[in-house]
């Protein structure tokens, strides 16, 4: 006997989001964004500051980009990333950084939050 199973049109889900869809999802990356930052100390609060930074939920994991002006910054940044992600992993730990330095730079570096151990294996 072959058991296949045969999926309804609804249980696949709308192709595309609907405007309710694209307003709840900016509503949630805005809330993230406020929470985080709002957890953050004076160093990265105004480390951020000079950066452009948000979050994004549109892939299957939350993720926190900043976008760096300038090679020092963005060095700062990278410092500051075990920092951070120890925040984000208090919202979840299915969360990512992802630090852009300047366009024309380098590429751009990405951390998993539920990596977040073996960075503080490192700097113990």
């Amino acid at each position: 006997m072959n058991n296949k199973y045969f999926f309804q049109n609804d249980d696949l889900g709308p192709f595309q989001p609907s405007s309710a869809d694209i307003i709840l999802r900016q509503q949630l990356e805005k809330s993230l964004s406020k929470f985080f930052y709002e957890n953050c100390d004076r160093k990265i609060r105004d480390l951020l500051s000079v950066c452009r930074w948000y979050v994004s939920t549109h892939t299957s994991a939350m993720t926190l980009v900043i976008e760096c002006p300038d090679q020092v910054t963005n060095w700062r940044v990278l410092q500051k990333m075990v920092a951070m992600a120890s925040l984000l992993d208090n919202i979840t730990s299915n969360a990512k950084i992802r630090v852009c330095p300047p366009s024309s730079e380098g590429m751009p570096f990405e951390m998993r939050v539920d990596e977040l151990s073996v960075y503080h294996q490192d700097s113990a």
